[in-house]
């Protein structure tokens, strides 16, 4: 049976079958051919797939994103994080990157968040002289740090499958989130001062204080989630909700950038993406019924613990596996697939479940991004105009300061988790 639906899956994904039909077909198509299993038992895990209290907060975050760049709020942000880091050396750059990180803690969305700075920093940075590889890699990799910083959807996904607490993941992806950005930004640095880019000229105090204003009730945004989570004033799933509505209020009668017009679009957006993310979770959730129904996980889980002694091991083929499977998978689909499988292993191993957590979704970060199917390098594409083969030295480079970032993350737990365990 199990041979049957991996031969399946990857005849319907090699054949350009969109993800969610491949995984649920194959997995019907399986059970037509080789079981007397009632098909109606698929149909039920299709829908209580998506009966899940942790799943609630995606439509919310997701409409908060939305409201959050159409609104005028990553335009304040990119101007206070110009004023911040603009006359270091790769100030413009740096923007890039620390603007990438505050829009990723307020949107949750990858590509989001590549949209929203990207047509804002790519043309000034090639007014200062970057290469334009250089700027389409940094984008591409600026972007996929929204998959790490809380509200991460990828980071409510791995919860909702493993019951790990959504609120600590979200703790744990501030203290990661910081270490993958750090990376690039010393990256940017040194490659601005080897080729004496252009800077900014600094922020006079008046100036500092006039954009932390107007971007204050953006910059608000993540403490207020993070802030009632652990306030016990709500819970995450509350947060999102109350995220979308403190966006609505500041776009609509503070900024006063957002019409009534604008928000039925917003809310059409909001929707079909929420319906694609939501359609991917189902179907995955009826491969995993499968797996597990032929004993995948377990004997996979038996066979890891049998001949992988050490979780320093583990940890490195897991972040092996995952960077591969990033090249062709997008995030959501991976963590219900790997997720399950690697879980019982790891907790077997005595590897904390949260910093499990934080590792899966910063190699998945990276996958975005990585050739030749990661999202975020069709999104820069398209702002960009390059090709591929254009944008790849900058892809490269960032792929690798981001791997570093990575193993920092997998074998010094400290590094991220010490938010948590400070709360």
């Amino acid at each position: 049976m199990i041979t049957v639906l991996i031969v399946l899956i990857f005849i319907f994904l090699f054949s350009s079958t969109p993800i969610f039909v491949s995984l649920g077909l194959a997995s019907f198509a399986t059970v037509l051919l080789t079981t007397d299993i009632n098909p109606m038992i698929l149909i039920q895990r299709l829908f209580g797939g998506l009966d899940q209290f942790a799943l609630m907060a995606l439509p919310f975050f997701i409409l908060a994103a939305n409201i959050m760049e159409v609104g005028g709020l990553s335009k304040r942000i990119l101007d206070w994080a110009r004023a911040m880091v603009g006359h270091i050396s790769g100030g413009v750059a740096m923007t890039s990157q620390v603007s990438s990180m505050f829009f990723g803690a307020l949107s949750g969305s990858s590509p989001a968040t590549v949209v929203a700075i990207g047509k804002i920093m790519y043309p000034e940075m090639i007014r200062g002289k970057y290469h334009n590889w250089f700027a389409a890699g940094l984008l591409a990799s600026a972007g996929s740090v929204s998959l790490i910083i809380p509200p991460s959807i990828t980071l409510i996904i791995f919860g909702s499958v493993t019951g790990v607490s959504v609120g600590q993941l979200f703790i744990a992806g501030i203290g990661a989130g910081l270490i993958y950005g750090l990376s690039s930004i010393i990256y940017i640095y040194f490659y601005a001062r080897k080729h004496n880019l252009e800077r900014d000229k600094r922020a006079t105090r008046q100036e500092l204080l006039s954009t932390t204003y107007k971007a204050g009730w953006a910059l608000l945004i993540p403490v207020i989630i993070l802030g009632g989570i652990y306030g016990g004033i709500f819970t995450p799933t509350e947060a999102a909700g109350v995220s979308a509505v403190y966006a609505l209020l500041i776009s609509m009668f503070v900024y006063k950038e957002m019409t009534v017009k604008k928000l039925y679009r917003v809310c059409i957006d909001s929707g079909i993406l929420t319906a694609q993310v939501l359609v991917l979770v189902a179907a995955a959730q009826v491969l995993g019924w499968m797996l597990t129904r032929g004993q995948v996980p377990q004997t996979i889980a038996g066979w890891m613990t049998s001949t992988i002694e050490s979780p320093f091991m583990f940890l490195m083929i897991l972040n092996v596996v995952l960077l591969v499977l990033g090249m062709f998978m997008e995030g959501v689909a991976a963590i219900i697939i790997v997720a399950p499988l690697i879980f019982p292993t790891a907790m077997a191993m005595g590897i904390d479940p949260v910093h499990l957590g934080v590792i899966m979704i910063s190699n998945l970060a990276i996958g975005m991004y990585t050739p030749p199917f990661g999202i975020n390098i069709f999104v820069t594409q398209g702002i960009t105009g390059l090709k591929m083969g254009e944008m790849m030295p900058g892809l490269l480079r960032f792929f690798a300061v981001n791997v570093l970032a990575l193993l920092v993350i997998t074998y010094v737990p400290d590094a991220s988790l010490f938010l948590l365990r400070l709360l």
